[in-house]
């Protein structure tokens, strides 16, 4: 009861001018906000550079680790920022900006001024409340999905990790709670929950969320698909389903690029009450589609019709860092999902990007995504140091209509740079890869500036004693993370001409 109560008082709460960040494309009007100031806001330079063909985009860094901000001095911006949300500031005439922090299970809240200048930092989850490592996120708002404003942060931990769902507006005393989880949406080692617009199927809400979870003997049925459905805004009641071919094939190297698969979503029982390695169980005994490590999902923006076209990527994995795991990708896939007009439980599914066939020198490890009207923005994750890897981690960008893939934006390692790396590459690594990238947002509507995007940056290799216990925990995350790695800092950066 307790949970319910706090679920309907997000939904009631009906704040004026909230707004989603997940690319959304509307008219941009015949006025741009002259209050926006794009100036780099940190001492950081941005670690991004865009790629040839794409020197029109305008990049500044908002914010990085080392920034002290003038409202609250000791906030941290922690490491690893992931997940992300953007709104206009409901107290105030700023704007308020919410992030995951992956490696230390955490969410952080910055306030920005109307000039976009951030003034104040505090933490509405710590390690302790959010229990597993909190990866990609979507804010759900009333005026795009018809409920909200939520918080929909996904646990990445193992198979028992479930979705959080936050409100923005928490007050920070509640950021140790444990009972913000939401069984109904089921439990797995999950990378993100991305509500459908409250367009696409009216009178319902269609969750999608994807399984970073590799092949192994003990979770057959590796990554996966899932949806929730349910009456708009009930986060309780609704049923679990998993993504299927009709012909029951469930090896995802039988898909090739140019061919359309007929799919259906199939239930899985009684989802909210059994456990996550019974759930792994349910699902292939369905026949599901395995997949190798579903980490992102987004739909098209633009129409009804649109919003029923969703992307999602497989990471891949491998045996040795040389060879792919039999029936799994091991360089990467981008697949195109188009759900049925009356029914969300039917679609297509095609392939229409993949690395296989141009090892190291074409996509490699796509995680996260952007979609926009027109383009998808593939943003890799090259850690898994492939020795074929002939790059570090790009973001590429995906033409829709010409299904046309271009290298859009790559990292500003400057690895010849002494200077350069005793800043931000402590720990010495020069293999390609060792960044990546978080959340890509789409903020033009919410600060009324067209084309203009933040983008969150894992510069794993900048590390420092006093970026430790960021959110004020205290807690060292052990066997889930290295200790080193909990020294990360992390930037978000804004880009500006960004086409949609």
């Amino acid at each position: 009861m307790k949970k319910f109560n706090f679920l309907k008082s997000i939904t009631l709460l009906g704040i004026a001018g909230i707004s989603v960040i997940s690319c959304q494309n509307d008219d941009e009007g015949d006025k741009t906000n002259k209050n926006i100031d794009f100036t780099t806001k940190s001492k950081v330079p941005a670690f991004v550079v865009a790629q040839p063909g794409f020197e029109n985009l305008q990049i500044s860094t908002l914010i990085s680790t080392t920034d002290v901000l003038p409202e609250s001095p000791s906030f941290i911006y922690a490491g690893q920022p992931d997940g992300a949300g953007f709104m206009k500031n409901p107290n105030g005439d700023g704007y308020i900006m919410i992030t995951n922090h992956e490696i230390i299970q955490s969410v952080s809240r910055v306030y920005l001024d109307k000039t976009l200048k951030p003034v104040k930092g505090d933490y509405i989850v710590d390690a302790a409340g959010g229990q597993t490592r909190l990866c990609s996120a979507t804010l759900a708002t009333p005026e795009i999905h018809g409920f909200g404003p939520i918080f929909l942060t996904a646990g990445e931990s193992g198979q028992e990790s479930m979705v959080h769902g936050i409100n923005p507006l928490a007050p920070t005393t509640d950021k140790n709670r444990k009972d913000r989880v939401l069984p109904a949406l089921g439990k797995a080692s999950m990378e993100n929950a991305v509500p459908l617009t409250k367009q696409a199927y009216p009178g319902k809400s269609v969750i999608i969320m994807g399984e970073d979870q590799s092949y192994e003997t003990s979770h057959a049925s590796a990554g996966q698909v899932i949806m929730y459905v349910s009456t708009v805004g009930d986060l309780n009641n609704g049923k679990l389903y998993a993504l299927k071919r009709n012909d029951n094939i469930q090896v995802e190297t039988t898909m090739t690029v140019g061919n359309s698969f007929d799919v259906s979503f199939v239930e899985i029982p009684n989802a909210k009450n059994i456990t996550g390695a019974e759930i792994n169980t349910t699902v292939n005994d369905l026949k599901a589609i395995r997949f190798s490590r579903v980490e992102d999902i987004d739909y098209r923006k633009g129409s009804a019709k649109n919003n029923r076209e969703v992307y999602f990527t497989a990471t891949g994995q491998s045996t040795d860092k040389l060879n792919p795991v039999e029936g799994y990708t091991m360089w990467g896939r981008v697949y195109k999902l188009v759900l049925d007009e009356k029914d969300p439980l039917k679609g297509k599914l095609e392939l229409v990007v993949e690395g296989d066939s141009t090892p190291g020198t074409g996509v490699i490890n796509p995680d996260n995504l952007c979609v926009t009207e027109n383009y998808v923005y593939i943003q890799e994750d090259g850690d898994s140091f492939y020795p074929a890897a002939k790059h570090d981690s790009y973001i590429w960008q995906y033409n829709i209509a010409s299904k046309t893939n271009k290298p859009w934006l790559t990292m500003n390692h400057k690895r010849t740079d002494a200077a350069w790396n005793s800043l931000y590459n402590q720990s010495g690594e020069m293999r390609f890869g060792s960044w990546e990238y978080g959340a890509m947002e789409d903020i033009s509507d919410v600060i009324g500036v067209p084309n203009t995007f933040t983008l969150n940056i894992h510069p794993h290799t900048w590390r420092k004693d006093a970026f430790k216990d960021a959110d004020g925990s205290g807690i060292n995350m052990g066997a889930t993370s290295s200790a080193q790695s909990q020294l990360e800092g992390g930037q978000t950066v804004i880009i500006r001409n960004v086409q949609r």
